[in-house]
């Protein structure tokens, strides 16, 4: 397993963990990347664990590779519209949190990071829940670039990026996590959270392999 773990050997001995391997047509997917997770007067904030701190400049280096590749790079970004949340649901009743991301919230928690802005050729997905396929056009859009591999990165590891690695790959879509490029509050968490997606549902990979595949582009057009 490319994620250390005291139960490494158990799970590989029970038949999980095996590769899934990238395919030719990658898109690099980043999610709910925001100032509201590196800004200490933010709740969401994820300053104090260093995997995390360092997560943006990973990002930045993996959209400078897509870009140079060719590769398409897709964006999920989160809003809220409705003057009581009540399009946030039954995720609201949990989070109250989720308020940063409220249309007309004034502290500008929502902002994008700077050098982490999409571009006008991107692919731009609004959500409401964690995942970023659920209620959005993000599988059809994919189709439609002729995707077949999604490497994906952003916040939190938890959260967003397991449920969207979740589904991409219920999708049919081969998820490549780049550990190095996504974070969360604690070590522990990200840790434990990157072994349990190793182990069933993606394959975990360096940035250096991520960066290698991404600047090589599609390998059929």
């Amino acid at each position: 397993m490319s994620v250390p773990h005291a139960s490494s050997e158990s799970y590989a001995r029970s038949g999980f963990a095996n590769r899934m391997g990238w395919g030719q047509r990658p898109a690099l997917l980043i999610i709910d990347v925001c100032v509201a997770y590196w800004d200490a007067s933010s709740p969401l904030s994820l300053l104090g664990n260093p995997e995390a701190e360092s997560a943006p400049d990973s990002m930045r280096r993996l959209v400078a590779a897509a870009r140079a590749g060719g590769v398409p790079v897709v964006w999920s970004r989160v809003e809220y519209t409705h003057p009581d949340m009540a399009d946030a649901g039954l995720f609201w009743r949990k989070a109250k949190v989720l308020d940063v991301w409220k249309a007309d919230d004034t502290r500008g928690l929502a902002a994008c990071l700077d050098g982490l802005e999409p571009a006008e050729e991107d692919t731009v997905v609004v959500k409401k829940y964690a995942s970023a396929f659920f209620g959005t056009t993000l599988a059809g859009s994919l189709q439609l670039l002729n995707v077949d591999t999604v490497v994906i990165c952003g916040v939190s590891t938890s959260g967003c990026v397991r449920a969207t690695t979740l589904d991409a790959m219920q999708h049919g879509f081969r998820p490549m996590v780049v550990a190095s490029a996504c974070g969360d509050r604690t070590p522990e968490i990200q840790k434990a959270n990157l072994f349990d997606l190793d182990a069933k549902y993606a394959d975990v990979v360096s940035e250096a392999e991520a960066l290698s595949k991404l600047s090589a582009g599609w390998v059929h057009r």
